[in-house]
């Protein structure tokens, strides 16, 4: 009988805080050893040459998410899944999201329905709070929380999502009481929606005006707002989707000062410019998201974050709308105002292999930083470490095969979500995963999917660690 299931043989091993070189030797799905010489495998799989690191973790992404307005995401979590495995990802986690007079069980009995039987990966699900009525506060959230749900989002903008500045401090008080982690969305909607009208009184109306719109003043008041009221209950929050130097600073501060706030940003802060929205014609639309990106020197801002550790997560905030649908990005037709242009841009698949090319190769980041960021940190955040996101007997065997010297154009006709476009179409890359194993099976092989959907399994999360609070604050 063979000792392991399966023997990966000959790889350099990467972790978030070490590289050697070991055999890993998979048995039921999990690692069951690493050494030197192992042997009495079913199948061995040579490595030499690649990279062994953790499958990825997308900690921030948009699913098959039921929208107020008319509008449709592209992906549901066959499409998504799929899509996610070939760049590399082995765990997404995307977001259940209660409609405003709706408890959130429901939506999240919802998801269930919509996730069901579809996944070729494992996913988890946050939780959005959109009406935090004294039922969800007492009684819904504390429950799911403890049923392995344990992290959510608010927001501080969106009509029909933000919540105001009571609110808040009732479901951070909440979280802090049940040892939940709170993603907040910072930006500002008064700013924007004072902005907007201005704008639009002036016929500035284009896509490029989105960026106007959100500006980055208002990202850094709203950030710095989040911090403060988490402050005052003493409880751990994250600042998802961080676009530049402004809220850079306002969350560099509160580390500085002891706080436990956490940041993330996205590959578009990286390689989109507000010069991407400001296309001929409708085009511009491909790159509207909030907050929007951003300028060179922001960009550069964000890459010295991902560095020196203000940021703990690197997320794809992958929101597929289509481009040339009446349920997508034209929603509203070819010439809609830039605020009712869906919100958004597709990411799933590229994710990894822009920040290990832009970031490692480039020696912006090292390959342990590039591990920290995409699966161990989110991993540890969200309450699935060490089952997830490390490379460690008895963890998940969610591994990924880089071969770091292959080159990779990005085109959307070879990516498998189900968005007609990417706003990364002919970057050139270098370094790509040529194979990815979700619980010792492969799901993708040379960036194509080899595993029907069904093989994803839904998680149950762990309170976080990162979520317990300093103890500063008495009586929440």
């Amino acid at each position: 009988m063979s000792h392991f299931d399966t023997l990966i043989t000959n790889g350099l091993i990467i972790t978030a805080a070490d590289r050697y070189h070991a055999d890993i030797g998979i048995k039921d799905g999990r690692i069951v050893a690493l050494g030197q010489g192992l042997s009495g495998a079913e199948e061995v799989i040579d490595a030499a040459g690649l990279w062994v690191m953790p499958g990825g973790i997308d900690a921030h992404c948009h699913l098959d998410q039921p929208l107020g307005d008319g509008a449709v995401m592209a992906d549901d979590f066959e499409t998504g899944t799929r899509s996610a495995a070939a760049g590399g990802t082995t765990t997404v986690i995307p977001f259940a999201a209660q409609q405003k007079g709706q408890g959130l069980r429901a939506a999240v009995e919802d998801y269930h329905r919509r996730s069901d039987g579809k996944a070729s990966i494992d996913y988890a699900f946050h939780m959005i709070v959109t009406d935090p009525t004294e039922t969800v506060l007492k009684e819904e959230l504390p429950a799911l929380i403890q049923e392995g749900y344990s992290s959510f989002k608010i927001y501080l903008t969106y009509d029909d999502l933000k919540l105001n500045d009571r609110e808040v401090l009732e479901v951070l008080a909440m979280a802090r009481r049940e040892g939940g982690m709170v993603m907040i969305h910072a930006e500002n909607a008064d700013c924007i929606a004072y902005l907007t009208e201005l704008l639009e009184s002036q016929g500035k109306t284009a896509p490029r005006y989105h960026g106007e719109a959100h500006s980055a003043i208002a990202e850094r008041e709203a950030t710095h707002r989040a911090i403060s009221l988490a402050e005052l209950i003493d409880v751990p929050i994250l600042i998802v989707h961080v676009s530049g130097p402004e809220a850079i600073e306002q969350i560099r501060w509160a580390q500085g000062r002891g706080l436990r706030v956490y940041g993330e940003t996205c590959p578009q802060y990286l390689m989109l410019t507000a010069a991407d929205l400001d296309q001929e014609g409708f085009e511009g639309a491909k790159c509207v998201c909030s907050p929007p990106p951003r300028d060179p020197k922001a960009q550069e801002a964000v890459w010295q974050a991902l560095e020196n550790g203000v940021f703990q997560v690197f997320s794809s905030d992958h929101a597929p709308f289509r481009y040339d649908d009446p349920q997508g990005k034209k929603l509203h037709g070819e010439h809609a105002d830039f605020h009712h242009i869906p919100n958004g841009i597709p990411g799933l698949e590229t994710r990894l292999p822009i920040l290990f090319s832009e970031g490692v190769l480039k020696e912006r980041i090292d390959a342990t930083r590039f591990v920290a960021l995409t699966a161990t940190n989110p991993a540890k955040i969200y309450g699935l470490y060490p089952r997830k996101g490390t490379i460690a007997i008895g963890s998940d065997a969610d591994l990924t095969l880089w071969d770091p010297r292959a080159p990779l154009t990005v085109r959307n006709e070879r990516l498998h979500h189900a968005v007609d476009y990417t706003p990364y179409e002919g970057l050139e890359l270098t370094g790509r995963p040529v194979l990815t194993l979700c619980r010792g099976a492969v799901v993708s092989r040379d960036g194509e999917p080899s595993v029907a959907p069904g093989h994803g399994r839904f998680l149950k999360c762990d309170k976080p660690q990162p979520a317990r609070p300093r103890g500063a604050a008495k009586g929440f």
